[in-house]
């Protein structure tokens, strides 16, 4: 019993902290890792199409994030970057039923750090020698771990690749590592990777046999149920729209 308390209190602790300094009356948005520069970007454009408000953003993996949510954390919406954890938050009632909606898509790549020379032509070379670290979510807890744990089990390379797994988590952690050099390879969101730039290399862009889509729903609870339906409204508007294309997301 203890460890579960535990992780309970731990997760709602680290939500805690994140929006610490919010105030009874803000807006308060907990998204996905990946989600990180785009909403930042949208809550400024939220804020200036409705004075007067103010948006607190909670980020961390999806599955963390709806533990903060069930533990009592304040929240008043809830971007996830798999329909898994969404469907969670649903079967758990930690969202209001008829807000759920997808809003954005992305793609899986396989990154590498600057100074590899190994080529990467398919799925398959990651079993080179060269490759001892490869990192990805962990996906017990992170949506891309589970779009990569798909992948490498319809290419039947899951067991190979496993005891050199690194797990992360929440893809901004496997991103960390590669720009980092600690790993030799990672998977990662096409997002992800545009975000570092130059600072990593893009070695395989993967068809994943789960479309990657985000879904976006107001929580159960929330004291602004309104501002946050809002506030997916500006998500799903033309504004919105432009800018999560601007950070590289795709339509759902």
């Amino acid at each position: 019993m203890r460890a579960p308390l535990f992780r309970r209190f731990a997760a709602l602790a680290v939500a805690l902290a994140a929006i610490g300094t919010a105030r009874a009356d803000d807006l308060v948005v907990s998204a996905a890792s990946s989600l990180t520069n785009a909403f930042q970007s949208i809550a400024k454009g939220y804020e200036a199409a409705h004075p007067g408000t103010h948006v607190v953003l909670n980020f961390a993996s999806s599955d963390t994030l709806l533990r903060q949510i069930v533990n009592g954390a304040p929240a008043d919406v809830y971007a996830s970057a798999d329909q898994v954890a969404m469907d969670r938050a649903q079967s758990q009632g930690a969202i209001v039923p008829g807000t759920r909606v997808d809003f954005a898509g992305n793609q899986l790549v396989v990154i590498v750090p600057v100074g590899t020379r190994t080529r990467v032509a398919a799925l398959g070379d990651l079993t080179d020698p060269e490759f001892r670290r490869i990192t990805w979510g962990d996906p017990a807890s992170v949506p891309v771990g589970r779009y990569t744990q798909r992948v490498l089990q319809d290419a039947g390379l899951a067991a190979r690749l496993a005891p050199r797994a690194v797990l992360a988590q929440n893809v901004r952690q496997c991103l960390d590592y590669v720009e980092r050099d600690e790993v030799d390879a990672g998977f990662v969101y096409a997002t992800d990777a545009a975000i570092a730039g130059s600072k990593v290399k893009v070695a395989l862009r993967l068809p994943s046999p789960t479309p990657i889509t985000y879904p976006i729903a107001v929580v159960a609870g929330s004291r602004h149920a309104a501002q946050a339906q809002a506030f997916i409204d500006y998500v799903r508007s033309a504004a919105g729209r432009q800018q999560l294309a601007s950070y590289g997301f795709l339509a759902p």
